[in-house]
């Protein structure tokens, strides 16, 4: 208990010292810009604002935020201390002006030092550590550590040097008016410009090489590190370009200084929610774009210029020209960059097709589904990933989708063959266009797997539905050759036996019953010739399809006229049983049902396949529709050769009661010639 009490006191401590410290900041920040806006022209400081003002206003305010969510946070703890420094330099700048343009010169010149010494503490803070810290409040590594002694090595002795600086020449001198300086070495004159010049070159390198840091942060960081370290890292990289370009920017390095504990705040808490990938990418593609268009362009001007310096028109077409040829290859060249830089090889659309088609075509159809789902959702960084197969509820579901999931249709050639659902972007979030990108290279091979998974399982449904006619037919078999046949010759033997037995005590009896034998094995005989029917009716290898076909038609009923379109005589065995049990069943159906009184079987033979049309004249189909035997074996006798049977109403011409029916049954032909047997 006395432990988590010393615990809520420090934080409440740290809290209250941070929001004191922001306070205090900006009082003096805005009271520092007050009074420099206020001085005589002559006075005014020069440039009229400096990156000392966003320091001073936003460092602290950003670090008193992120101490109160985190009070042991080194990071904002510097963010503090340089702030409120900055803000003690400018508070001390204004002040020191004041007391010279009123005549104030001594004072004026001890204030010049404390504000030396607050330049040189925020210069110490926010220009070494904090980069070298930023996001997550450790070096690098500790090879970085030296960089960070240099640079505050650098910033004290640039601060050193100027609190000693010699009496500079009037004539040389800014303001009107020398301020003195009471801590002069004057033996440095000759040398201070020089020294000023050199410190303020390794100033600038110690910061160019923290924000290097940062660079090197990203190259070794995860995807999701990457995204964190980019706020920073984007605005560091624009701060420094300012402060190189030297005073003429000082308004936008101003802002720009504002905006840096931003950045900074958005890596440390909240970097999931912006999209900073997409600003980097646009970024850096547009600068490219335009600084490389821009040299072609001038380049190409340049030398058409000195090669046909009078011909203006031709030399700024050839620029055009040859930029826009550079225009495409380049920005696909920078994407690529990009994309790279943000998210490494994990997250390139190539990289997940490379990943996807390896898994297809290693893992057998049952299992490439869930592995595709796999790493569809480790490629998008999502929450979740469902896949839905079909309309039968087949799916594989990785990871929690949300409530409300992106649908990603599944289509293959043209073919609906599921869905798939997305859910929101999980830790390692990428931006909008690449995750379109990458939703977009996924696509494809999952329709693929789903259609595969589709195909196997109507393999799978068509092998038990073979097994199970199989099976059936056996059964059949085994009754009617135990209870038919098996019967008939267990009596036809008794029967020889008694015969046997009576052929010398009553040969007439005996001749009886050799009689009654006779007519038996006839009627075995019968029964032997029904089960070969039942396997394969003989008239198809007497007569062929199409007479097999008319003998059925010449059955008794309405009348049926048989067309035959194409050469027959090579199908192969099981297309042949198929279209024959097919027209058999259609016609039944004809004769028991459709009250009609005529009928037309039509055979078409074409290169790859086999109709079968069995239309007729009468009432056509019932209202309510129920699938019978007869035309649930119809469809699966088509559907086992992967071929399809469609029972519709007829174009008849007759009245509104004789619609007629039509039976279309489409059997496909192996190897597209249809010879040879399956």
């Amino acid at each position: 208990m006395k432990a988590a009490g010393g615990d809520a006191r420090r934080v409440a401590w740290a809290r209250g010292v941070s929001a004191v410290s922001a306070a205090l900041s900006v009082s003096l920040t805005v009271g520092g810009t007050v009074i420099q806006f206020s001085l005589p022209k002559e006075w005014a400081p020069w440039p009229l604002m400096a990156p000392d003002h966003g320091a001073g206003l936003m460092f602290p305010l950003i670090g008193a935020f992120l101490i109160a969510y985190r009070p042991r946070l080194k990071l904002a703890w510097l963010m503090c201390v340089g702030g409120l420094a900055c803000a003690v330099n400018l508070m001390m700048t204004g002040l020191q002006l004041m007391q010279a343009s009123a005549g104030h010169l001594e004072s004026a010149g001890w204030l010049r030092i404390l504000a030396i010494v607050g330049w040189t503490v925020g210069a110490c803070t926010l220009s070494a550590f904090v980069p070298l810290l930023s996001p997550d409040d450790r070096l690098p590594s500790r090879r970085w550590l030296p960089v960070a002694i240099a640079s505050v090595v650098a910033s004290v002795a640039y601060g050193a040097c100027n609190i000693v600086r010699p009496t500079p020449p009037a004539s040389t001198y800014r303001w009107p008016t020398v301020i003195p300086n009471p801590l002069a070495i004057e033996a440095l004159a000759p040398y201070h410009t020089a020294l000023m010049g050199s410190l303020t070159l390794l100033v600038n390198a110690c910061m160019v090489l923290t924000v290097l840091s940062l660079v090197a942060r990203l190259r070794r960081a995860s995807s999701t590190a990457r995204r964190q370290i980019a706020w920073p890292l984007v605005a560091f990289v624009i701060y420094a370009l300012f402060v190189l370009l030297g005073n003429d920017y000082w308004l936008p390095a101003t802002v720009w200084t504002g905006l840096i504990p931003v950045a900074i705040a958005f890596a440390v808490l909240r970097y999931r929610l912006y999209g900073i990938d997409t600003v980097i990418s646009r970024t850096v593609i547009a600068a490219g774009l335009i600084a490389a268009v821009g040299a072609v362009y001038f380049g190409t001007g340049a030398l058409a210029a000195l090669l046909v310096s009078g011909y203006d028109q031709v030399a700024g077409l050839v620029a055009a020209l040859a930029a826009g040829a550079f225009f495409e290859p380049l920005r696909t060249r920078l994407r690529r960059l990009t994309d790279v830089m943000l998210y490494g090889k994990h997250g390139q659309p190539e990289e997940l097709a490379r990943r996807l088609a390896r898994e297809v075509g290693e893992t057998e159809p049952v299992h490439a589904l869930a592995a595709v789902t796999a790493v569809v959702h480790d490629g998008l960084g999502v929450t979740g990933v469902v896949v839905e197969v079909g309309t039968s509820g087949m799916r594989v579901e990785l990871g929690v989708a949300g409530p409300d999931p992106r649908v990603v249709p599944l289509v293959w050639h043209g073919e609906p063959v599921g869905r798939m659902l997305i859910g929101p972007p999980g830790p390692r979030r990428f931006s909008a266009a690449y995750t379109e990108r990458l939703i977009g290279a996924a696509t494809v091979y999952v329709a693929d797997v789903a259609h595969a998974v589709l195909l196997a399982a109507d393999l799978q449904r068509s092998r038990e539905r073979i097994l199970s006619a199989r099976e059936e037919e056996r059964r059949r078999l085994r009754r009617d050759l135990h209870d038919g046949l098996g019967q008939a010759l267990a009596s036809m033997s008794m029967t020889l036996n008694m015969a046997r037995l009576r052929l010398r005590d009553a040969p007439s009896s005996a001749d009886g019953m050799l009689r009654d034998l006779r007519s038996s094995m006839d009627s075995v005989s019968q029964e032997v010739r029904e089960l070969v029917y039942g396997l394969r009716p003989p008239s198809l290898d007497d007569l062929g399809l199409p007479g097999a076909v008319r003998a059925l038609a010449a059955e008794p009923g309405p009348s049926v006229q048989v067309e035959v379109e194409g050469e027959t005589r090579d199908l192969p065995a099981a297309v042949e049983v198929a279209a024959y049990r097919i027209a058999q069943e259609a016609l039944t159906n004809v004769r028991k049902h459709a009250d009609a009184t005529r009928a037309t079987v039509t055979l078409a033979r074409s290169e790859h396949t086999l109709v079968v049309r069995v239309r007729d004249d009468g009432k056509g189909l019932p209202g309510i529709r129920r699938s019978g035997v007869g035309l649930t074996s119809m469809r699966e006798r088509a559907a086992e050769l992967g071929g399809t049977c469609l029972i519709t109403e007829a174009a008849a011409t007759g009245t509104e009661a004789d619609r007629g029916t039509q039976v279309v049954a489409t059997l496909p032909l192996p190897g597209g010639s249809g010879a040879g047997l399956w």
